[in-house]
């Protein structure tokens, strides 16, 4: 196994040693490196001795740094090989029930525990032999962000549809003895997998030190199911529900543990009508990335930075400067009341919930609102602007889920579409025309 290195930084300890771009990295004091994992753990050392092959000859060069400098080689993939795909059929899959239409990306069933490591990305472990977690309790790899669904193997495997869904909890509790943290996920279903099921998965979690905390997300639902198992969303009463036990857990586990421990997302708090968390019940925000108190943070963040403003911008004016907001159903209400409580002088702000046709009326929430059904939509509101969650983009990029560019969407509508930032600070921004948006 080797590497191929595609460049080298100049005046790095590895350009130094005389490594060069078109090498292949073989070995690191003498350890084959399998991918990133191994280069950075083998890598930080104060004096890494590097096998190369250079023509089909092997040399050696010894690199002499700080301990936690980088070597300075680059390659060719930031994993330094493939990704690993997933091998579960889950009854719930997102991929599965996805329109014609969608980026290429989206149809990628990806399942890296790597990735986990590198993006906070949620793994079901169930590529994950017996060696390969060991090497993650060598490497000291964590914090992981593991699906769980169910401790229970027999309902875990039905949800699944693959035998190797079985061994999460034994994988669990060996990555918890290895000294390895991670978060929890369990994607919820109603009748099958809350419940006692629910009950007997939070007891079990929670006795696994490793175990930081657990996430509870709704089933998300798109029309496209024709063929696939019979679900459903979420019930107001089955939402709160839900909440219930968590919320009992959450009183037991901060009595006793110092945290909470289980987090609903925002997701089940709209599905249920129950208003949200204050802001120190998320404590870290720790599972923020999986849509856990996104709504809670961006109204603390918003109102502290309106209670900055001058006391002349902090009230309401019958006219100014004409702002839209285009957002998902179910964050609607949400953002019509936190600019109803903090409003701004010289901006008329309207919020226009965007039904989602493009994935079907029961995905509600704003990351999956396409270009077509946000003109489909703002196509003769009056305004002057109209703002989204950066979230309907592609990661770093400016292409909507239906693979439409904001350019073109903005030319499309007439009128220029600003994609603004997740914190209440950047949507203030925003609303003022502020640089920093």
């Amino acid at each position: 196994m080797s590497h191929l290195i595609t460049s080298v930084d100049p005046h790095s300890p590895a350009a130094r040693a005389g490594v060069r771009a078109g090498d292949r990295l073989v070995r690191l004091d003498g350890e084959i490196v399998v991918d990133f994992l191994d280069y950075q753990a083998l890598s930080a050392r104060r004096r890494v001795r590097a096998e190369l092959l250079r023509g089909g000859e092997r040399l050696e060069a010894v690199c002499k740094k700080g301990e936690y400098d980088p070597l300075g080689m680059n390659f060719e993939t930031p994993m330094m090989s493939g990704v690993r795909m997933c091998c579960n059929h889950c009854l719930f899959c997102f991929v599965d029930q996805l329109p014609p239409g969608v980026r290429p990306a989206m149809r990628v069933k990806d399942d890296d525990w790597r990735m986990s490591l590198m993006m906070g990305n949620y793994v079901t472990l169930t590529n994950v032999p017996d060696r390969e977690l060991e090497r993650i309790i060598a490497r000291h790899a964590g914090p992981l962000y593991i699906s769980v669904h169910a401790a229970d193997p027999d309902l875990r495997e039905r949800m699944m549809r693959t035998p190797r869904a079985r061994r999460m909890m034994e994988q669990l509790r060996r990555l918890s003895d290895g000294g390895i943290a991670f978060h929890c996920q369990a994607v919820l279903c109603p009748g099958l997998n809350d419940g006692d099921a629910l009950e007997e998965t939070i007891r079990a979690l929670v006795a696994l030190p490793g175990a930081q905390s657990l996430a509870l997300v709704p089933v998300g639902l798109t029309g496209w199911r024709d063929g696939l198992a019979p679900l459903r969303k979420y019930r107001p009463d089955e939402a709160r529900a839900v909440l219930d036990i968590a919320n009992r857990w959450r009183a037991k586990l901060l009595a006793e543990r110092g945290t909470r421990f289980v987090f609903p997302s925002d997701e089940f708090y709209l599905q249920a009508g129950a208003p949200l968390p204050s802001d120190e019940e998320y404590e870290d925000y720790g599972q923020i990335d999986d849509g856990v108190g996104m709504l809670r943070l961006l109204r603390t963040q918003f109102e502290a930075a309106w209670r900055e403003l001058p006391d002349a911008l902090r009230r309401r004016t019958p006219d100014g400067d004409r702002v839209a907001i285009a957002c998902g159903v179910s964050a609607a209400p949400f953002l019509r009341a936190l600019l109803d409580d903090f409003p701004i002088a010289g901006v008329h702000v309207q919020v226009c919930a965007v039904e989602n046709r493009f994935f079907g009326a029961s995905v509600t929430v704003s990351g999956l609102v396409t270009a077509g059904d946000l003109i489909d939509r703002m196509r003769g509101v009056g305004c002057d602007r109209v703002l989204i969650t950066e979230c309907m983009l592609r990661d770093g990029g400016d292409r909507v889920l239906d693979d439409v560019a904001l350019d073109d969407a903005s030319a499309r509508l007439g009128k220029p579409i600003q994609p603004v930032g997740r914190s209440g600070e950047a949507l203030l921004d925003a609303l003022l025309c502020r640089e920093n948006a």
